[in-house]
């Protein structure tokens, strides 16, 4: 169950600052350490244009070892040559010398407009005082200091049991535009106080972000920016979690809820989105098949902007499912709208469906869901509408 109050791993500060890099005023520059050095793990953008603070991270997440995590937002430091190279290596600098840190300890991640410097002088004057800011209470300033179209911070948490020992874990994420596969589209960090056996943490890393941001979509765009970070101090003092047993069932249910629980955060805070859509396939030939019908649902701008309309218009639907690649015979397809049946065997039922499934459409969450009539396998998705708020905040992303 979700927690009202989160609970933050033992081990681990957080500090946010207002730096100037945003004109607004607002918080911009954050930074996550651990107590000492911890293992971590991390998952990265899939796009061919990377930023540069995900070259410089990624190149150390080899090591296997972290303690802090840099973040600002306001700008993004891609594409932005060998400078940008330098500026995220110094912003890591920065914080090394600060609290007397190896450099490469030290994970940058940055989000914002993309091909304009760092200002620079942002960090040289304002990354010292926020090291000396560090606090146990300061995590939810990290999660606004994370955004930029986002409507709302996006944390979530939980604690568990193992072998007598409370385990927490604390997740952070900021992401309402260029949100789309493969790899989470967005940035997300997760810290925990958890003892796991060597290797563990990069599996449950990988599949519960296949599970969860590898499963959403707002506009088909990836970012040059996404990363995902999990660090595990260590401090729980639980028995060591191995491989095999059911106390790491126990750790990877948990972090997939929270990845999944900040996945559809995202979707609900996509740019001027007003739905929460699960895309539902059911009955496919396999579940490579299921999840490449959900995908094409998910990413249709017809049935998004049908969506918006609350236009029960399943016809978008079955043409997508149609050009997605999966195994399809449309005489065996049915479609529903929450428990509201609109299409049998591949026709639609009459007009009185159509209203109570047009009804559905007028909640904020809603499941949409099609059975290919041809196997087993089975797929998720969740997407958002598509509105004109989302061209109003695009086109005027940089003014």
């Amino acid at each position: 169950m979700a927690e009202s109050v989160f609970a933050v791993p033992k081990g681990f500060k957080a500090a946010a600052y207002s730096s100037g890099i945003k004109k607004s005023g607002k918080l911009d520059l954050a930074l996550i350490c651990a107590d000492k050095p911890v293992e971590c793990a991390g998952v990265f953008t899939t796009n061919k244009v990377v930023a540069a603070p995900v070259r410089i991270t990624e190149s150390r997440m080899h090591q296997g070892l972290c303690q802090a995590i840099l973040v600002n937002s306001g700008n993004a430091n891609a594409c932005t040559g060998n400078q940008g190279l330098r500026d995220a290596r110094r912003c890591g600098d920065l914080v090394a010398e600060a609290l007397d840190l190896a450099p490469e300890l030290v994970a940058v991640s940055s989000t914002g407009v993309i091909g304009v410097p760092l200002p620079m002088h942002c960090f040289e004057e304002h990354v010292p005082s926020l090291c000396r800011m560090l606090s146990h209470d300061q995590f939810d300033g990290v999660a606004k200091a994370m955004m930029t179209t986002d409507a709302f911070p996006k944390m979530c948490c939980r604690t568990i049991n193992i072998d007598g020992q409370e385990v927490r874990l604390l997740g952070l994420a900021k992401g309402a535009g260029m949100i789309h596969p493969d790899m989470a589209t967005m940035l997300a960090f997760v810290v925990t106080d958890a003892v796991l056996a060597d290797g563990l943490l990069d599996a449950a890393l990988r599949q519960s972000v296949n599970a969860s941001f590898n499963r959403i979509t707002v506009d088909r765009d990836t970012s040059t920016n996404d990363m995902v970070l999990l660090l595990a101090s260590g401090d729980a003092e639980n028995q060591e979690i191995s491989e095999g047993s059911a106390a790491l069932g126990q750790f990877c249910a948990a972090l997939n809820e929270i990845m999944l629980e900040l996945a559809k955060m995202i979707v609900r805070d996509g740019e001027g989105s007003t739905k929460l859509v699960r895309i539902q396939i059911n009955e496919a030939a396999n579940d490579a098949d299921a999840l490449a019908a959900a995908r094409s649902v998910a990413t249709s701008q017809l049935v998004k902007t049908a969506f918006f309309g609350e236009d029960a218009n399943w016809g978008r639907i079955i043409a997508a499912v149609g050009y997605s690649g999966a195994d399809v015979d449309p005489d065996k397809v049915n479609i529903s709208f929450d428990d509201v049946a609109m299409v049998s065997n591949g026709l639609g039922l009459d007009s009185a469906q159509e209203a109570r499934a047009s009804e559905v459409l007028k909640k904020p969450e809603f499941t949409v869901t099609v059975e290919l009539g041809l196997g087993e396998g089975s797929a998720y998705y969740y997407t958002s509408d598509l509105t004109y708020d989302y061209i109003k905040i695009n086109a005027d992303y940089r003014t």
